[in-house]
């Protein structure tokens, strides 16, 4: 990092525009910011660090006030710094809250705080025109400055810009403050994560194990139920399940053996019982087929009476179709003569009576004839002629009929032609009409679309807005609560830093008790005439008194181990408090000193705005598609404009043909029709005559037939009951029976023959010929093998449950050894992520309560150390050289960062916070040059190219000062510009680059020496 610009206005005792350009002082390296006491040195200071942090060292814990008391009402606040970090440079500009008159006049109003953050796009460096804008409110410039450049404040101020009060901070920082400094320089805080991924490793090792054991004791549980075992249970152990698998495997066999038994005793009741339900049931068979054959027997003449019956009846059954056949002839000539009669009454009812030979000429009419023209025909000859005259008068009409009928399908298809002109006609309006609305509509969307599309391009910036609004928001929400915090902290630090100082005070009031106890103890030990330890004399004249409550080594421990642990608790208060402090510093910083209720209301505009953008990127695609569809519809309209003329045209064209052709159609109709209203008026009058004609001459035909059939039934039906010995009709007829009375007479016949059959067949069996006489009684037997089948089943019960219990313990078993091996294998494992974890956290067996990630800071300390040492060895002549120290802290708190000076005037290593003054500036100078140069000289991390020291030179003598400076002067070489800040006066002859402060007549300051172009 390297700080290039300065640019600010109304800030601190500058009240006019001042401009530095550090640029100017690259080739010489190291430059002087002189001037008086008061003038406004720090103060430049205090802007770059205002600019990256909106933090001000000097203000820590008060009120930000930044505004010169030197402006006027209408005066500007800023700060602007140009400086450069990998390679990109940057642009920052950045202005305080301040009071400011409103624009009414009436009274003051505060102004919000505002920052821009820009970057320079142009790769030859050069600021023409081609800076680009990152982000534009405070909240969102800090959280790009945290990604930027990845320093908080204070590390800042320890390694960059070491402002008064604050340059020897990184030298007698503790182990925690020194580590999160060089965590961030060197990016050491995968360390950290490895250390967390080991302990939740760890973590979940002991949840498996402990899952382990559950797994183990629910199989115990599980397995003492299958053994129905209710006492205590010891630990789960191998031998346990064997013996457990061992016990329920005897009582299986035992109960096998018992199921076996009454198996066998189960068999031989059922063969008793069965043996005795077979012989029951060959009684009740005998029983049954003799019982039938006596009921049999009884029925036999009934039986042969029947038999009788029926072969009559077959013979006359042989006769009944004869019978029938002159019944339906007799029939049918009654029917045929009745017929006959109808249709000569019906046509002598029609139609007057004509000479038989006015038929000759009947066919010969024309088609306007009568029908008192036609004769009524006696004979089948003159009915024909009829018949033929007919079918010629209707085959002469055929055509005009055929017109006739077409007649009002032609008029539909007039009427639906009318209306296909008159709809074309509409439809052709209509499209005319849209086409003509068309252009107007295309013309709104097209609007509407290009609206939307100006409000969805915002969406990205937007979107950028509204996420760096809500981190401002989150921050000030944080505030809000790490403010009570902060004071519950404080005021529990306050109870521990008195609970120490009691201790301390108990612990000094006892050692002194303890000393001044001393010396009676020593007179417990005086013996006369021997040698005092003390003096040497044998002679004890006044041996001193004790106290009545003497302070035994106990109290003196018990007292020092309470001085220890309250120190401890205040450290962990401190720590507590400190830590709380920079979390609340942190979100202050991303506020930008802005309330609660300004950045909800930021954050709602924010996301208003963005809905707003969504909104019209969501309707886009709409938008586009009703355009298009309109542009698609308007081509389409056009076409179907010439489509419906053409339809409209062509429906008029056949309109007019049709109605043509339906004129010429119905007077042809007109010339055939006759004295009729209709030609098939006419039509179907002589159809009814020729249906007349045709039905009188059938029924003569048909008189004959049936008269011939009548005769020829009466002979056969009397030579077929000559042939059956019956002496009439009657006779037949009587002795015929109808077929389901054969069926069932056949059937009861068949059943009466069975039966007797089978009852003797029965009787003949050989199973039937020893049977005892008297009824055999199962009962008893039965009971016995219900019992037998009870006692079974019970016994199949309980080896079935055992054989399933079994089974059950024998999976517990396998699974069981499964969960050893496994748990064996786990343990081992457990253990050594446990002591990894331990080691790495520096827990025991850590000896030196060093952390993995102090461990490789320590080594990134020794290389700074190293490489302070070039200088600090040249500046102290040889005297002093910084060591590391990782010896265990005090109290067993994390160590492996410390440092401590040697001096090899006396060979020994004390306390860095020993050293004088001007000791203590030229470590720091050392420190922080050492610093800088292993940040540098490291790949990937954060390159330092800029310093800054304020005051501490004046605490050197001039020998040691003349050696500062060249060891600061030797810095040239390495490309860094370092800027100091001091009153002695011998360092304004050295260093002829100079920035010097001037105070006005109006008390306002002024830079000379920062100008610059561009």
């Amino acid at each position: 990092m390297k700080i290039l610009r300065l640019r600010l206005a109304g800030f601190g005792p500058y009240k006019d525009e001042q401009l530095v350009n550090f640029e100017r002082f690259d080739s010489d390296g190291i430059f002087l910011i002189s001037g008086k006491t008061g003038a406004g040195k720090s103060s430049i200071l205090d802007a770059i660090c205002f600019a990256l942090y909106n933090q001000v060292p000097r203000f820590d814990g008060s009120e930000l006030k930044l505004r010169s008391d030197h402006c006027e009402a209408g005066d500007p606040t800023f700060v602007e710094l140009d400086f450069s970090v990998n390679q990109s440079r940057y642009r920052l500009r950045r202005s305080p809250a301040y009071e400011r008159p409103k624009k009414n006049q009436a009274g003051v109003t505060t102004a919000a705080p505002t920052a821009v953050l820009q970057v320079l796009d142009d790769a030859d460096g050069s600021d023409s025109g081609g800076w680009r804008g990152i982000a534009a409110k405070p909240g969102a410039v800090g959280h790009e400055l945290d990604t930027i450049l990845p320093l908080k404040v204070d590390q800042f101020l320890q390694v960059i810009l070491l402002a008064q009060n604050r340059f020897q901070r990184f030298l007698l920082a503790k182990t925690e403050e020194r580590r999160a400094v060089l965590r961030t320089l060197f990016n050491t805080g995968r360390f950290e994560q490895l250390e967390a991924a080991l302990i939740l490793r760890r973590k979940g090792l002991d949840e498996q194990l402990a899952t382990s054991q559950r797994d183990l004791e629910q199989d115990q549980t599980a397995a003492a139920q299958l053994l129905r075992d209710e006492g205590p249970l010891a630990a789960p152990t191998a031998g346990w399940f064997a013996a457990a698998q061992h016990d329920l495997a005897g009582q299986l066999d035992a109960a096998t053996i018992e199921q076996a038994r009454t198996m066998a005793e189960l068999t031989a009741a059922t063969d008793r019982h069965q043996s005795l339900l077979q012989t029951e049931q060959r009684q009740l068979r005998r029983s049954v087929a003799a019982s039938a054959l006596a009921a049999l027997d009884s029925r036999q003449d009934d039986i042969v009476r029947e038999r009788s019956d029926l072969q009559i009846a077959a013979r006359a059954a042989r006769v009944w179709p004869q019978v029938r056949a002159r019944q339906e002839a007799a029939s049918a000539l009654a029917a045929a003569e009745s017929a006959l009669a109808a249709a000569q009454a019906q046509r002598a009812g029609d139609r007057p009576a004509e000479t038989s030979g006015a038929g000759a000429d009947a066919g010969a009419g024309a088609a306007g004839r009568s029908r008192s023209d036609v004769a009524s025909p006696e004979t089948l000859e003159q009915l024909q002629l009829v018949i033929d005259g007919l079918l010629g008068r209707l085959g002469a009409l055929e055509d005009a009929l055929a017109d006739e009928l077409a007649l009002p399908e032609l008029d539909n298809e007039i009427a639906e032609l009318l209306i296909e002109q008159r709809e074309g006609t509409r439809a052709l309006d209509a499209a005319r009409a849209q086409a003509d609305a068309l252009p107007e509509q295309i013309e709104a969307i097209t609007a509407e679309h290009s609206a939307a599309q100006l409000a969805a391009a915002r969406q990205p910036d937007t979107m950028i807005a509204l996420d760096r609004a809500t981190l401002t928001l989150a921050a000030a929400r944080t505030v809000t609560r790490l403010g009570s915090v902060l004071l519950t902290a404080q005021q529990a630090e306050l109870t521990a830093s008195g609970d120490n100082a009691d201790a301390a005070a108990h612990y000094e009031s006892v050692l002194a008790r303890r000393f001044s106890g001393f010396a009676a103890e020593l007179a417990t030990r005086l013996v006369t005439g021997d040698a005092c330890a003390v003096c040497g004399s044998t002679a004890h004249p006044q041996p001193a008194l004790g106290h009545d409550d003497p302070v035994t080594t106990h109290d003196l421990n018990t007292a020092r181990s309470t001085v220890t642990d309250r120190q401890g608790q205040l450290l962990v208060a401190q720590n507590v408090v400190q830590s709380v402090d920079l979390r609340l510093a942190e979100a202050r910083a991303l506020t930008s000193g802005r309330d609660a209720a300004t950045i909800t209301a930021e954050h709602d505009a924010a996301t208003a705005a963005h809905r707003l953008a969504d909104r019209a990127t969501a309707t886009l695609p709409d938008l586009q598609a009703r355009l298009a569809q309109l542009q698609s519809t308007m081509t389409r309209a056009a076409t179907s404009v010439d489509q419906l003329r053409g339809q409209r045209d062509q429906a008029s064209t056949a309109h007019a043909f049709k109605v043509s052709q339906r004129e010429a159609i119905f007077g042809r109709i007109a010339a055939q029709r006759g004295e009729f209203d209709s030609v098939r008026g006419q039509a179907t009058h002589l159809h009814d005559e020729l249906t007349q004609a045709r039905t009188l001459a059938t029924a003569l035909s048909v008189v004959d037939e049936c008269g011939a059939a009548e005769d020829s039934a009466q002979s056969r039906l009397a030579a077929q009951l000559a042939e059956e010995a019956f002496t009439d009709e009657a006779a037949a007829l009587a002795a015929r029976l109808d077929q389901p009375e054969i069926e069932r007479r056949t059937r009861a016949l068949r059943v009466h023959d069975d039966g007797l059959a089978a009852a003797r067949a029965t009787l003949a069996q050989p199973d039937l010929a020893d049977l005892p006489t008297e009824p055999v009684d199962v009962l008893p037997a039965a009971a016995a093998a219900a019992a037998a089948s009870t006692a079974r089943d019970a016994a199949l019960t309980w080896q079935s449950s055992l054989v399933d219990r079994t089974g059950t313990l024998s999976a517990i078993v396998r699974r069981v050894g499964a969960l050893f091996a496994a748990s064996a294998q786990l343990h081992e494992m457990q253990q050594q992520v446990r002591q990894l974890a331990d080691v790495v956290h520096g827990d025991e067996p850590n000896t030196k309560r060093m952390r993995l990630e102090n461990y490789v800071l320590a080594a990134q300390l020794e290389e700074i150390v190293a490489a302070a040492n070039i200088r600090l060895r040249t500046m102290t002549s040889g005297r002093y050289t910084l060591e590391h120290d990782d010896s265990l802290a005090f109290g067993g708190a994390r160590s492996g960062l410390g440092l401590a000076i040697r001096d090899e005037y006396t060979g020994r290593a004390r306390p860095t916070h020993s050293l004088s003054g001007g000791e203590t500036f030229l470590a720091s100078l050392a420190l922080a040059l050492g610093l800088a140069e292993v940040v540098t000289g490291q790949a990937g991390g954060v390159t330092l190219d800029t310093l800054f020291v304020d005051e501490g030179f004046g605490s050197l003598d001039g020998e040691t000062l003349e050696t500062a400076m060249s060891t600061l002067d030797s810095l040239r070489a390495g490309g860094r510009t370092i800027g100091l800040i001091s009153h002695v006066d011998s360092m304004k002859e050295q260093i002829p680059a100079t920035l010097r402060i001037v105070v006005t007549d109006r008390g306002s300051s002024e830079i000379e020496g920062g100008d610059a172009t561009g």
